[in-house]
């Protein structure tokens, strides 16, 4: 069995992170595009309407 290195430690950590992150962001940016498909229909109904 090796001995962990700290390098090896900081690394999983930065990986870690880095997913977190995306995963995050990934999340965000679905959120946004729903955001933004419910109004574009609510922009198409009022176009509809005059």
């Amino acid at each position: 069995m090796p001995q962990m290195s700290p390098i090896w430690w900081t690394s999983l950590m930065i990986y870690f992170i880095i997913m977190l992150m995306l995963i995050n962001s990934m999340i965000y940016f679905n959120l946004i595009k729903i955001k933004l498909k419910k109004k574009m229909i609510t922009t198409k109904k009022n176009n509809w309407k005059w």
